[in-house]
């Protein structure tokens, strides 16, 4: 091979390597709970600037977690997910803006008709500058609702990733049996969230201001 095709894959080579550098560079994450994630999941994955939304486990004390072992309640995870987002073309302020008028901020005992910790809103935040924000963020929230916001801005702890099966739940086209029977992952998920209330409550809570109640 002549030196100078070398030199052109070598370019070649450095251009992509440097363009992921500055792609991953511009990427940032937002951890929230917001009581059920494959809510949370479904609700952000549609946000333009959101690259990504993957449902976890974090608050607690547990290494590596199972669903069986949050959902009993004594690990001190929270049902989580971390938002990949591109701060140029979304901020971590609208972001924040748009989950809390995603949940019912009101509700210190879960969210919905999920009840217990495992289930309740929390912004996590790492350094002085997020928890900030988070704080002024909740502050204009009250300032709308004209009452207390309930949701906690917590210290940020390891983020566990839920299983697999978790994950796209909403869209997944897989079957599963379900108590309304055998049927696709995105269809049950549609008639549990909307037998759980969670659009209505937040249509009464927010009206209009809910971002993605009123598409449900």
């Amino acid at each position: 091979m002549r030196c100078k095709e070398i030199v052109r894959l070598i370019l070649i080579a450095a251009t992509f390597t440097l363009g992921a550098l500055v792609e991953k560079a511009r990427a940032e994450i937002l951890t929230v709970a917001g009581g059920c994630f494959w809510c949370v999941e479904s609700d952000f994955e549609s946000v333009p600037g959101v690259r990504g939304v993957v449902s976890g486990y974090t608050g607690g004390t547990s290494q590596n977690p199972t669903y069986k072992q949050v959902s009993r309640g004594n690990t001190g995870h929270f049902e989580a997910v971390q938002i990949d987002f591109d701060p140029n073309i979304v901020s971590r302020e609208t972001l924040l803006d748009m989950f809390l008028r995603s949940v019912d901020v009101l509700d210190a005992g879960g969210q919905f008709c999920d009840r217990g910790q495992v289930y309740a809103t929390a912004v996590f935040v790492e350094g002085a500058t997020e928890r900030a924000l988070a704080q002024t963020v909740i502050a204009r929230a009250e300032a709308d609702l004209g009452q207390q916001v309930v949701t906690p801005v917590l210290a940020a702890k390891p983020f566990w990733r839920a299983e697999a099966w978790h994950q796209d739940y909403y869209k997944s086209r897989k079957r599963v049996v379900t108590r309304f029977g055998v049927v696709r992952k995105a269809d049950a998920y549609k008639r549990y969230r909307a037998g759980c209330g969670r659009d209505a409550r937040l249509r009464a809570l927010w009206g209009a201001d809910a971002p993605f109640a009123q598409a449900h």
